[in-house]
């Protein structure tokens, strides 16, 4: 029983452990991209 409860506890303990910790991504820093948009070449609207 207490080996049950101290696995569920250390499984929540390292969950929240992951929720909080710094975050480790390495993703490029390529700062502001500008976005023009896509061009739709149709010169009609649609109602």
């Amino acid at each position: 029983m207490m080996e049950r409860l101290s696995r569920i506890f250390s499984y929540i303990s390292e969950a929240v452990g992951r929720i909080f910790s710094p975050i480790t991504d390495h993703y490029p820093a390529t700062g502001a991209l500008p976005y023009e948009g896509d061009t739709h070449h149709s010169s009609k609207w649609a109602d």
